[in-house]
C-alpha cells in the first residue's frame, strides 16, 4: 500500500565495508562506533557460517541480514528480489499474477489489509481484518510473509484454499479460489441518474491517463452537463506518487497538491495543479473507506483541503509516507521510506488518515459493526506524524445512534441497495447539482467550459 517513484535505472554495487580514509577526528570516532558495530556484525556472521547445525550460503545470510535490517525501521521498507521483484514491478505496471489480496504480517498471522476489487479475493468477499492461519490445509503461523504470499501464488486456473478466521464469526471457514494472471483495469466509469462514477481500483503507471480518458467520455457521454462526479477511492491501496498528483490536476485549476518532506529541514519538494478542471467545477464526492491508502489518500486530501470535493464515507488506512525504489540488479530492488506527505492545509494523514467531511458507514455489509480493519496505527513500528495531534480528535464515535444510518442489510437488501455509501452519495450529489442548489452557488453551470 504505498506511493513510491518508478524503479530508477540499475545502480553499480558498492562494498558495504570498504574502508574510507579518516580525514578529523569527527570523522574518526563516527568510524569507530560504525567499524564497533560492524564487527559485532561479523562475528556473528563467521559463527553461524562456522557452527549452524546446517550448511547456509553466503547468500541466504546476507540476504537474511538485509532483510532484518530493513524490518527494523518501518513496515513498507523492504528489499525485494527475483520473484518479489517481479511482482513489484509487474504492480506498478498495472497487472500482475495472484489473488488479488494486500496482506500484512500480525504477530506470526496473515492478516488481510484490503482485497482489490473484481479479483477472486474480492468476489470470494475476503475482507479487511480477516486473518489467513492456513493454506491448502497447511499452517502458516510463524511463517515469514514471503513464504505465505508463494504459497498463494501458482498458475492462473489452479485452485487454492485458504481458511479464514473472521473477528466476530464463532469458527473458521475456508474459500476456494481459482488463481488468475490480474490484469488490473484501474479506472472503471458509469453514468447513473446522471451523475459520472470514476472508481479507480489502484494507481498505477496508466491510471491517469485512463482517468483523463473517463472524463472525456463523460462529457461525450453526457453532453458535457453531468449533475455531478462521484471519485471512488475505497479499497484503493495506492500506488505511483505522480499517478495521485496528476488524477489530483485533473480535478484542480490551481493550487497545491501535495508535499513531500524529507529528513532535513530544507528536504521539501511541492507539487501543484495546472490550470484545467476536467471536472468543469461540477459537485464532487470522494469515497473513502479504511482501504483507502497512500496515493488514494494523497487524491483525497487534496481535494478536500482544496474545497473541491465532499470526502465521505470511513477514515482511511493512514499511510503518509512515500517509498522510492532503487533497481539494485537485474532482478532486485531496494524500496526505502525517504519522505513523509502533507495535504496543501500541511496535514500529516501518517498514522491518522483523512477524516471523512461526511462519516457514512457500509450499512449494506452485516459485518460492518464487528469486523474490526487494519489502518497504519495497526502495523508495528508505522512511523508517526512529525506534526502532534491529541488523539481524541482522530477517533470516531462508532457507537453513537445517527437516524440516518439506522438501516439493517437485510431492510436496505429489500429495497434493492447493495451498496449503502455509493447510494448515500448519489443522493446527496442529486441534491448539490439540482437547478435549485447551482443557482443558489451562483449559476456555477454557466461557467463551465
Amino acid at each position: 500500500m504505498n506511493a513510491i517513484h518508478k524503479l530508477l535505472p540499475p545502480l553499480a554495487l558498492v562494498s558495504a565495508l570498504a574502508l574510507v580514509p579518516v580525514t578529523t577526528s569527527s570523522l574518526a570516532a563516527a568510524d569507530v562506533a560504525n567499524y564497533n558495530e560492524l564487527e559485532k556484525f561479523m562475528s556473528v556472521y563467521e559463527r553461524v557460517k562456522a557452527n549452524y547445525v546446517d550448511k547456509v550460503d553466503d547468500h541466504t545470510l546476507i540476504k537474511g541480514a538485509i532483510d532484518g535490517m530493513l524490518s527494523a525501521l518501518d513496515p513498507h521498507s523492504s528489499y525485494e528480489e527475483d520473484a518479489s521483484f517481479d511482482t513489484l514491478r509487474a504492480t506498478t505496471d498495472g497487472n500482475y499474477g495472484g489473488l488479488g489480496l494486500t496482506v500484512t504480517l500480525e504477530d506470526g498471522i496473515v492478516k488481510v489489509i484490503t482485497p482489490t476489487e473484481d479479483t477472486p479475493a474480492w468476489r470470494a468477499g475476503i475482507k479487511s481484518g480477516d486473518y489467513i492461519t492456513h493454506i491448502d490445509g497447511n499452517l502458516v503461523y510463524g511463517a515469514t510473509l514471503d513464504e505465505a504470499v508463494d504459497k498463494m501464488k501458482g498458475d492462473p486456473g489452479t485452485t487454492v484454499k485458504l481458511t479464514i478466521l473472521r473477528p466476530g464469526k464463532d469458527k473458521p471457514f475456508d474459500v476456494s479460489l481459482i488463481r488468475e494472471k490480474i490484469q488490473l483495469r484501474p479506472v472503471k466509469w458509469e453514468i447513473k441518474d446522471g451523475i459520472a462514477i470514476i472508481d479507480i481500483s489502484t494507481f498505477s503507471g496508466n491510471s491517469a491517463e485512463e482517468t483523463k480518458a473517463a472524463l472525456a467520455a463523460v462529457d461525450k457521454a453526457t453532453g458535457g452537463h453531468p449533475l455531478g462526479y462521484i471519485l471512488d477511492l475505497r479499497s484503493n491501496p495506492g500506488g505511483l506518487l505522480d499517478a495521485a498528483v496528476d488524477i489530483s490536476d485533473a480535478f484542480l485549476e490551481r493550487g497545491e497538491i501535495v508535499s513531500q518532506r524529507g529528513r532535513e529541514k530544507t528536504d521539501i519538494e511541492r507539487y501543484y495543479a495546472k490550470p484545467g478542471d476536467m471536472a468543469h467545477g461540477l459537485p464532487m464526492i470522494v469515497l473513502v473507506d479504511a482501504g483507502s491508502a497512500s496515493a488514494a489518500e494523497i487524491v483525497a486530501g487534496a481535494l478536500q483541503d482544496q474545497r473541491r470535493a465532499l470526502v465521505m464515507g470511513e477514515t482511511s488506512f493512514g499511510k503518509g509516507s512515500v517509498q522510492t525504489v532503487v533497481q539494485t540488479g537485474p532482478r532486485s530492488a531496494l524500496r526505502l521510506t525517504t519522505a513523509r506527505y502533507y495535504t496543501p492545509s500541511g496535514r500529516s494523514v501518517q498514522a491518522g488518515g483523512i477524516t471523512p467531511d461526511i462519516p457514512v458507514p457500509q450499512l449494506t455489509d452485516p459485518d460492518y459493526k464487528n469486523r474490526p480493519v487494519v489502518r497504519e496505527a495497526d502495523l508495528r513500528r508505522h512511523l508517526l506524524a512529525q506534526v502532534k495531534a491529541d488523539d481524541k480528535l482522530l477517533e470516531q464515535d462508532d457507537t453513537s445512534q445517527d437516524p440516518r444510518f439506522s438501516a439493517t442489510a437485510e431492510e436496505l437488501a429489500k429495497k434493492d441497495i447493495k451498496d449503502f455509501q455509493l447510494y448515500y452519495a448519489l443522493n446527496t450529489l442529486k441534491r448539490l447539482g439540482s437547478p435549485a442548489s447551482v443557482a443558489s452557488r451562483g449559476g456555477q453551470s454557466k461557467s463551465r467550459r
